[in-house]
């Protein structure tokens, strides 16, 4: 067969791909699409998944960048993996979509999404693309399981980190539960001020930068996985102080308005340069030794 036979064959197959990714994403916009925009004047109103349209788009984008490497890629479809994955991914829409279980609809994104590029071009699309793939997880809603049974302790847990150093520095602070009296002042921790949220949103927020920065050591990335949570915690108790001293200085009205939605960004703001510090610490404790270096202690 000539070269012009073989190109012309290429070229076909090139194209067929790019007909069935145009078929899937117009499959997977008409399962979506009503579930966002449902969600957007609900599930996504709402703080705890506020960023999930975010996620979306970032999602989107790193699809996007992806895009050339996964048309120019060996196809080697695997159907029986693929339809596996995606048959899992469907029953697990159309069971979320008719009782109402989000948590259920959005975790098929993961399935359908992965089992199409299976069905498509195979194990070498999914792993070029297995990150955008789970970063979709960060739109599935926490269950309301998980929620009540972390939001408690984690309540209780500022609140008596809260009275302790504000009581250190001089404040007349007293607690009862999760309860926190200052001066003429009562206020109450709230779910929201649990941090449970803020962990997941740093966790999308921390992962992403782990993928663009793609640091080439496992303990630096094993470390900064590790530190997520506890950064988080240490950023809402922050915004708890904040928003207790406010109340404190400039009176309910202060704490409970405007300045209530200003704590939630100081809340992220902390978080994102505690976790940059952490990330410049690590690189530069774990940074290889140059050649010469290496030398000149021989």
């Amino acid at each position: 067969m000539s070269s012009s036979a073989l190109n012309g064959l290429a070229g076909l197959r090139g194209r067929w791909w790019q007909s069935g990714a145009v078929w899937a994403m117009a499959g997977m916009l008409a399962m979506y699409l009503p579930v966002y925009l449902s969600a957007a004047s609900t599930l996504w109103d709402t703080d705890e998944n506020a960023h999930a349209p975010l996620v979306l788009a970032i999602a989107v984008w790193l699809f996007w960048g992806l895009r050339q490497a996964l048309a120019e890629g060996v196809a080697a479809p695997s159907a029986g993996a693929g339809w596996s994955v995606f048959v899992f991914g469907l029953l697990s829409y159309i069971l979320g979509r008719s009782l109402g279980v989000s948590v259920l609809v959005f975790g098929s994104q993961l399935f359908i999404v992965g089992g199409v590029l299976l069905l498509l071009k195979g194990a070498p699309a999914l792993r070029l693309a297995w990150f955008p793939v789970f970063y979709l997880v960060f739109m599935i809603p926490l269950p309301g399981t998980l929620i009540d049974a972390a939001t408690g302790p984690l309540k209780q847990w500022v609140s008596v980190i809260v009275e302790t150093l504000l009581f250190a520095v001089g404040y007349p602070i007293a607690r009862s539960g999760v309860v926190i009296s200052i001066g003429q002042y009562q206020m109450l921790v709230a779910d929201a001020c649990s941090g449970l949220h803020s962990m997941f949103s740093l966790a999308a927020l921390g992962s992403l930068f782990m993928y663009l920065m793609g640091r080439p050591s496992r303990l630096h990335n094993a470390v900064m996985i590790a530190a997520i949570a506890p950064i988080a915690f240490a950023a809402n108790i922050v915004r708890v102080m904040v928003l207790v001293l406010i109340t404190y200085h400039l009176g309910d009205e202060a704490g409970q308005g405007f300045l209530h939605g200003a704590a939630g960004i100081v809340l992220m703001l902390v978080a994102l340069v505690a976790f940059f510090a952490l990330d410049a610490l690590l690189l530069a404790l774990l940074r290889p030794a140059s050649p010469r270096a290496v030398a000149d202690r021989s």
